[in-house]
């Protein structure tokens, strides 16, 4: 039998009943403590603080409502569960609205009270394990974990602080790298939505035949292959927050149905014409700055306005260099911790690298840096020599092949992967970094260009 605790208190002024229910529940492990009436019972439950009551609605001197509420007074978790007789249903209904966890109806058997226990006391687990699991997300992006000591990022955490609780849209820029996810994060998690869901969706990665579908859902048989309904993004989201990254991305025929959305809150699914209605709060994320979008002609005016209520503009890491030392230092810990390695920090040289670094991937790239610097460092400190190559560290180079002579072998796969690689940052180049563009110069989708950026690491600005 799943258990809250060990200790039980049952309070019930009838003798036979309350000395079989006593022997009874001992035998399955509990820890009993009984009482006659509700004062003695009260008294009880001061002395021991059991995890469970099982408490009589009727009984001298104090009833088991009267008792629910003082004992929830002195210890809110605790759970209660009341016995009444056939007569008292209405009664002990009311008891669950004051905060019992259930009631049982006499006469019942042992069989019946233990699965009622049973499921009762593995509600209260699951609730533990859900405010558990909430703690650590509220820690994970609680400000704490968003470091930094410079003026421009203590701007973006108080203005975090200020809108975090509201349900205003919130337009999150910055280059690749800075956080604006994380940003997201904690405008949920600081937000009265917590504890409903937060979605979040790449634009970038989704085909342009599905992004319909998988923001707004779709019906059985709304195209071949629907087999069933499926629930979007935006219901997903209800009641809590939907972030929307790289939402510059999002071609202008499918910009003109999110604005109808944002403006109506109201979704159809595909296949179908009645209308859903939502509670979202809105988080967008971009890159590039959609005003230069809007120039270009590539991004509506109207959308901009509709998401811009208001805007957290990320500084990049070049901007605030007196915050490289602290979150290079926290990572260090972080993945020292993570790898069982005991690193102090890092050498007055290696540091002096990583503060003269331009930073084009910004905390994502420092991240990732540090990480590769905890796994090569083989002293106390992180040595220059651990850093990767491309910050400024002098390391020799090989000796290259005469310009008439063979050049350096690859397998065919390293030639196809250098191909590619060379062939997106042209087409990203010559697209000013537009992806959707860049994918149909190169003739494959946005979906594919995305994993093949991801993969090979290429940013936007690259």
């Amino acid at each position: 039998m799943t258990v809250c605790g060990r200790r039980l208190l049952i309070a019930e002024d009838e003798p036979l009943l309350r000395v079989s229910l006593s022997d009874a529940l001992r035998k399955e492990g509990w820890g009993v403590e009984v009482a006659s009436d509700g004062e003695q019972a009260l008294a009880s439950f001061r002395a021991h603080l059991p995890e469970v009551v099982l408490a009589d609605l009727v009984m001298p001197r104090m009833s088991g409502v009267d008792l629910l509420r003082r004992v929830k007074a002195i210890k809110p978790d605790t759970v209660v569960v009341i016995m009444t007789a056939h007569g008292s249903v209405d009664r002990a209904v009311e008891a669950m609205r004051e905060g019992a966890a259930d009631f049982v109806a006499k006469p019942f058997s042992m069989a019946q009270l233990l699965v009622r226990l049973d499921n009762v006391c593995s509600m209260r687990v699951l609730r533990e394990q859900n405010e558990r699991l909430q703690e650590q997300l509220e820690e994970r992006y609680s400000f704490s974990k968003m470091i930094g000591r410079s003026k421009a990022i203590r701007e973006v955490f108080d203005l975090i602080r200020q809108v975090a609780d509201s349900d205003a849209t919130v337009l999150v820029e910055g280059e690749s790298g800075t956080g604006k996810e994380m940003v997201a994060s904690a405008l949920h998690y600081n937000s009265r939505r917590r504890a409903q869901p937060y979605v979040r969706v790449s634009c970038a990665s989704l085909p342009e035949s599905l992004i319909e579908s998988e923001l707004f859902g779709y019906e059985k048989g709304a195209f071949t292959g629907a087999l069933q309904r499926r629930v979007g993004r935006f219901e997903a989201a209800h009641g809590g927050t939907l972030l929307l990254d790289e939402i510059g991305d999002l071609p202008p025929n499918f910009q003109v149905k999110l604005l109808r959305v944002l403006q109506e809150r109201q979704i159809e699914r595909l296949g179908s014409n009645r209308p859903v209605t939502i509670d979202v709060r809105i988080v967008a994320a971009s890159l590039r700055p959609l005003r230069e979008e809007i120039a270009k002609g590539t991004f509506r005016e109207d959308l901009f306005f509709r998401l811009n209520t208001v805007t957290i503009y990320i500084p990049p890491l070049r901007e605030r260099r007196e915050d490289i030392d602290l979150l290079a230092n926290a990572f260090l810990r972080e993945f020292s911790q993570a790898k069982g390695k005991s690193l102090e920090g890092f050498t007055d040289a290696a540091l002096e690298v990583l503060m003269n670094h331009a930073w084009p991937g910004n905390v994502r790239e420092l991240r990732n840096a540090v990480e590769r610097a905890v796994l090569l460092s083989r002293g106390s400190r992180v040595a220059p020599d651990d850093l990767p190559a491309g910050l400024g560290v002098d390391r020799p180079v090989p000796q290259q092949a005469s310009e008439t002579g063979p050049r350096d072998p690859a397998t065919l796969q390293q030639a196809v992967a250098r191909a590619e690689i060379e062939a997106i940052r042209i087409a990203l180049a010559a697209t000013h970094g537009r992806r959707a563009d860049a994918a149909d110069l190169l003739g494959v989708t946005r979906k594919t260009l995305w994993e093949k950026m991801r993969n090979y690491a290429i940013e936007v600005d690259a």
